[in-house]
């Protein structure tokens, strides 16, 4: 993992996949993170901000915590996202503060994408 965080911070996320290359693609085409690879089991991403890993350690969990990624432009991340192979599970909804969408990734792990305009 990358350097320690701050405290009472999110540090790190770290997802259990059935394919690492998969992921990798899938992140890597959605959302421009970065990849540092650990042998063939584990992979750290980063988004140049946060990190976390692709691991093949243990089964894939597709439930846990909401991860909720920023978007300057909505519309423009939900493209590339779907380009990608993502499926959209919650369409575009307004919420106090901005609006978001969910979308499921090629391993089932459901995300969200949101923006305050």
């Amino acid at each position: 993992m990358g350097a320690r965080g701050s405290d009472r911070q999110i540090d790190n996320i770290e997802f259990n996949v059935s394919d690492i290359a998969r992921s990798k693609a899938f992140y890597g085409a959605a959302f421009g993170w970065t990849f540092t690879d650990y042998g063939p089991v584990y992979c750290e991403f980063t988004d140049g901000r946060l990190t976390g890993g692709f691991t093949m350690l243990g089964p894939v969990k597709t439930g846990g915590p909401l991860v909720i990624l920023y978007a300057d432009d909505l519309a423009a991340t939900q493209k590339r996202l779907e380009d990608a192979g993502a499926k959209i599970v919650k369409p575009v909804f307004a919420f106090p503060g901005g609006r978001r969408f969910h979308f499921t990734d090629p391993d089932g792990y459901e995300l969200a994408v949101w923006t305050a305009n």
